[in-house]
């Protein structure tokens, strides 16, 4: 993904969390060629540190961060470093997610839990955290990364499907309660992107996967960071509250 000579978000600060790989990494990346600066928290701070290396050779300023978002002290700790920089938070990705798959009669409630604390709490400590300067400065742009999970479920993602399901309702209620500030709410849905665990899949299944698609092919991470692009972008300023699904036509309703 080259620069652009379009710099629609100059001067903007970006914070991505689980930003150091896969569609964080992506969404980074083409913030930063809008023009942004970014911020990539993420647990593995090395792996963190390395991908806003890579990004800052595009021109905009990119640093990681160390963030835990299921660590309410740790994502306090982070934002207020973050606010002692730049003085401010224009952008937030909500990205980082994990996975604990099994069937629902053999998924253990630490599974359950740590899914859920990642996936969806750690989504409400970062949103919490960076509304008092979105509200202070009356603009600000959160864009959470769901998943078609949460729209269809999924056989033995129980606790997925519903950490993406909550946080489709969480943004949603995000929008409701913030859009007279000048704050937008969006979720991006993936479908099956081409990323290290749909790599890792047999090849009969991968290729069971995409007759699926009616693109006939895996998304990629860039097609998900187009999307979070255009949502905070001057010309959503008048979409909030809603869900762009990218997964070439898997889901339609």
């Amino acid at each position: 993904m080259g620069s652009s000579t379009y710099s629609m978000l100059d001067g903007q600060v970006a914070l991505v969390t689980g930003g150091a790989q896969g569609i964080g990494q992506a969404v980074a990346t083409a913030l930063a060629c809008k023009g942004a600066n970014v911020i990539l928290g993420d647990l593995n701070a090395k792996a963190a540190d390395l991908a806003a290396l890579e990004i800052s050779s595009i021109g905009s300023h990119s640093v990681g961060i160390a963030l835990n978002v299921a660590d309410r002290e740790s994502v306090t700790a982070a934002i207020k470093h973050i606010l002692g920089e730049w003085g401010r938070i224009d952008i937030l990705v909500n990205n980082a997610g994990i996975t604990k798959d099994a069937i629902l009669l053999r998924l253990s409630e630490d599974a359950w839990d740590q899914v859920i604390n990642v996936n969806l709490t750690g989504a409400f400590y970062c949103t919490k955290g960076v509304l008092p300067s979105m509200v202070k400065n009356r603009n600000g742009r959160i864009v959470n990364i769901a998943s078609i999970v949460g729209a269809m479920g999924n056989f033995g993602q129980a606790n997925y499907a519903a950490s993406k399901g909550g946080l489709i309702a969480f943004t949603k209620v995000v929008a409701r309660e913030y859009a007279r500030r000048g704050i937008t709410s969006n979720a991006v849905a993936p479908g099956f992107i081409d990323t290290a665990m749909t790599q890792a899949m047999p090849s009969g299944d991968r290729e069971s996967l995409i007759k699926q698609i009616p693109c006939e092919r895996l998304g990629t991470p860039e097609d998900v960071a187009h999307a979070v692009t255009f949502l905070v972008s001057k010309e959503a300023n008048y979409i909030t509250g809603q869900v762009l699904h990218v997964n070439g036509g898997m889901l339609m309703t």
